[in-house]
């Protein structure tokens, strides 16, 4: 047990992730050639709009339940929602945040640019601890309007075409079907004003996307709703990321290599679940810190991947080699 904990805590975790992600994509962009469904309540972006993929985002189904007028909402009927929400919770509980940082297409999309864009030498950027601060918050917008605008169209407050509004919005709408030679979602529903507005939005939402990618890590991440119900549920996940806070020095590496900016990481000694909204668990912080167990994934109290001494030696050997 000793001998893989260390193979473990050695393990070169970009190599690692790199492939999970690509496995991950190809599996839920194109298993529905193989017939694979893993259903409609998956706590990433697989769009329902990719007839291949080999599941759903759970936010279509979701806005779609939710959307049935009140009085059916509110009865025995409503017991399908929480079933659906039973489900989704239990596929989150197990790997939590991590969803985000091995599994989502989205986020697997954004590192390939960044890849891309590193190839190619473009500069990216950096927010401001105000400027982090402040559009963080726009992920909790998205998702009121994930939950609040279906309630509303059910109370009878909105039209039909608001079913599913964030879904119109979404770059994974028009993105993941082009992995399936399918462009039809790039277009503009002039059917009402309201088709208009959503459509546009989301046909420009993606464009940022796309170019925001390419001058800041994650751009998505920041203002994704699926990063923000991930994290209200996180407490409840079996999988943790902890600190220790008298082991820590401050060194700020950890912060450096942060896709996210999340400073605490560095910078908060006090907290020992350190997981945070825009975390998207992908460990590079714990493969970067040269102190002994200073940072550590656990499933259920049991550290699972360690920031070591012996870890970290290797791993810059390793970085240096690739230089």
């Amino acid at each position: 047990m000793s001998r893989l904990k260390k193979f473990i805590d050695r393990a070169d975790i970009r190599r690692f992730r790199f492939w999970v992600q690509l496995s991950a994509f190809i599996l839920f962009v194109y298993g529905g050639y193989l017939s694979i469904d893993l259903g409609r309540e998956m706590p990433v972006f697989i769009c329902g709009y990719d007839q291949e993929a080999a599941g759903m985002c759970y936010f279509m189904p979701l806005q779609h339940q939710l959307a049935r007028d009140w009085e059916r909402l509110f009865s025995a009927a409503g017991l399908g929602v929480l079933s659906a929400f039973a489900i989704f919770l239990l596929w989150f509980i197990i790997f939590n945040k991590a969803w985000c940082g091995y599994i989502c297409p989205l986020g697997t999309m954004q590192d390939w640019i960044t890849l891309l864009r590193k190839k190619i030498g473009v500069a990216y950027s950096n927010y401001t601890q105000s400027q982090y601060s402040s559009l963080k918050k726009i992920k909790y917008i998205f998702l009121a309007i994930v939950i609040i605008f279906p309630l509303l169209m059910g109370a009878g407050l909105f039209g039909g075409e608001w079913r599913a509004a964030f879904c119109k919005m979404c770059p994974g709408r028009l993105i993941t079907p082009m992995f399936v030679g399918d462009f039809s979602q790039w277009s503009i529903d002039f059917s009402s004003n309201t088709a208009i507005f959503l459509t546009a939005f989301g046909i420009a939402f993606t464009i940022l996307f796309i170019v925001g990618s390419f001058v800041k890590k994650r751009f998505f991440c920041f203002y994704c709703p699926m990063s923000a119900m991930h994290y209200i549920f996180s407490p409840f996940s079996i999988l943790r990321l902890k600190k220790e806070g008298d082991k820590c020095t401050k060194c700020g590496d950890c912060y450096r290599v942060c896709d996210m900016q999340i400073f605490d990481i560095a910078d908060d000694v006090v907290s020992k679940n350190i997981l945070r909204d825009d975390c998207i668990l992908c460990l590079k912080c714990i493969a970067a810190c040269p102190e002994e167990d200073a940072l550590h994934l656990d499933i259920v109290n049991m550290a699972l991947f360690r920031s070591t001494k012996d870890g970290f030696a290797k791993r810059m050997g390793v970085d240096k080699e690739r230089e």
